[in-house]
């Protein structure tokens, strides 16, 4: 039983102290692997489907410039201009795209894919529908 101020009057009263800060730390550490491995699964989901309509819109959303995101992602402006280009889902070399997706992230964006639920909770835009390919 915890005595005055606070104190654990006996080694077992201290143990089972010990024992419970170790449940919740233990819980703690369970519920944020959950989160870290959830944010990279959503990362990895993002490099698979962005578009290059999503990427500009992010793009525009941070009051970025080609240059400055390409500087953030450790990519070239080419490699941005072609997937800002590329009609539908993004495709490139998955490293590349990954910088670009962490590099929004650590930015403040969440690229959200179709019927993908937001975790971040923050202000955003979503397509009601995809958009029909652009010609």
């Amino acid at each position: 039983m915890p005595g005055p101020a606070g104190l654990f009057r006996t080694p077992a009263d201290r143990l089972a102290a010990a024992g419970q800060v170790l449940v919740v730390a233990t819980m703690l550490m369970f519920e944020t692997s959950i989160y870290i491995a959830q944010a990279v699964i959503n990362i990895y989901k993002a490099a698979i489907m962005m578009t290059g309509m999503q990427l500009r819109a992010a793009r525009a959303l941070l009051g970025l410039d080609q240059r400055r995101l390409a500087e953030l992602a450790g990519v070239s402006v080419p490699t941005i201009q072609r997937m800002e280009a590329s009609p539908g889902t993004v495709r490139g070399v998955v490293d590349s795209l990954t910088r670009v997706i962490e590099a929004l992230d650590r930015a403040g964006v969440e690229l959200i894919g179709d019927n993908a639920q937001s975790l971040a909770g923050g202000r955003g835009v979503r397509l009601k529908e995809p958009a029909p390919p652009q010609s």
